[in-house]
């Protein structure tokens, strides 16, 4: 059990004393009322202890008329964007996570989930495509907005920038555009800023580059808007500055196993068999970091992809760095990769 999670525990059978221990052991706004099986029966907040000290309740009182039993709790198979999502329409600071027995098992802390570090980056999401690959799904949805267990895989992404602590954010867009403006508006409803780079023509993977309304003063990162991931962004970031790249590319180990005996031959004599061998390649994940020198490459309505602007700083001289993606990453680019997404399976 994590030790802010066991600090926050308190017995339903206390006092208010107690529960204002917990508080302060586990530095945060919320006490957990476990029964004597450890299971959670209801949460005390600072804000329900103040109010019960100012109407004359003492320290030695019981706990358990104060202890709220309708409380906002999380599965453990769910994770940040959930414990965002449900911060955010429950308007708490901490949302505990409950076991099938009802028992504890964590303690998602808004001032964690957002993240401690507060980065001033921009971000760019490309949410253009029209993602034929996945019709006739996205004939009235665009591909980002495709929703993955309930929620559009855009969203998810949005979130995960917030909670790593980047709340500017730019989406380009152009098929159905419409609908990505109408869900996300001006983005204050999901704890950020957000403009629209709109293309008028498309533009390709890195056009909106061009569109921003002012070049960025630092790294900015750059994201296709259909990925579904945990990516560590804020370690990506780091990477990237400590390095002294002039960009950075995520890549995530791609292993493809060959589902027949292959054959290994000199001319026309056999040297060797190896069944069904496994495949391993670095692949390009979609997300980037690019320094303002990167940005400036890509002229207002000019059509750029993102590989190209690589091979150009790269035939340039410049430094590309390469960071390993190691957490959830998936590329929904296809109706598999969907599938994949949406039964929870990771590539």
């Amino acid at each position: 059990m994590h030790s802010e999670l066991e600090a926050s525990l308190v017995p339903v059978t206390g006092t208010v004393r107690d529960a204002m221990a917990a508080l302060d052991r586990g530095a945060s706004q919320i006490a957990l009322a476990v029964d004597v099986e450890g299971r959670l029966v209801g949460v005390v907040t600072d804000g329900d202890l103040r109010r019960a000290l100012l109407a004359g309740t003492v320290l030695e009182d019981p706990l358990e008329p104060l202890v709220t039993r309708r409380f906002a709790a999380l599965g453990p198979g769910e994770g940040r964007v959930e414990a965002v999502e449900l911060m955010r329409a429950r308007r708490v600071d901490a949302v505990p996570v409950v076991d099938a027995d009802g028992r504890p098992v964590g303690l998602h802390l808004l001032h964690d989930v957002l993240g401690r570090v507060v980065r001033t980056n921009w971000a760019v999401i490309m949410a253009g495509g029209q993602g034929t690959r996945l019709r006739p799904l996205t004939e009235t949805v665009p591909k980002p907005m495709l929703k993955v267990a309930g929620r559009p895989i855009l969203e998810r992404l949005v979130l995960h920038l917030v909670g790593s602590g980047v709340t500017r954010i730019f989406v380009s867009i152009n098929y159905l555009g419409h609908v990505i403006e109408e869900h996300f508006g001006d983005g204050s409803q999901f704890g950020c800023e957000i403009d629209y780079l709109r293309e008028e023509a498309r533009l390709g993977t890195a056009g909106a580059l061009g569109l921003l309304p002012a070049p960025p003063s630092e790294a900015l990162l750059l994201l296709n808007g259909d990925l579904v991931t945990s990516a560590d962004i804020g370690g990506l970031l780091d990477f990237h500055g400590m390095g002294g790249f002039d960009a950075t590319i995520g890549v995530r180990r791609y292993l493809h196993t060959v589902p027949f005996g292959s054959v290994e031959r000199d001319g026309d004599r056999v040297t060797g068999l190896e069944e069904k061998p496994t495949i391993e390649r670095e692949v390009n994940s979609g997300i980037y970091a690019l320094e303002p020198s990167v940005v400036a490459r890509v002229r207002p309505g000019e059509r750029a992809t993102t590989p190209e602007l690589i091979a150009d700083v790269l035939a340039g001289g410049g430094r590309v760095g390469a960071f390993e993606i190691e957490d959830e990453w998936i590329d929904v680019g296809q109706r598999e990769q969907l599938a994949a997404a949406r039964s929870g399976v990771a590539t």
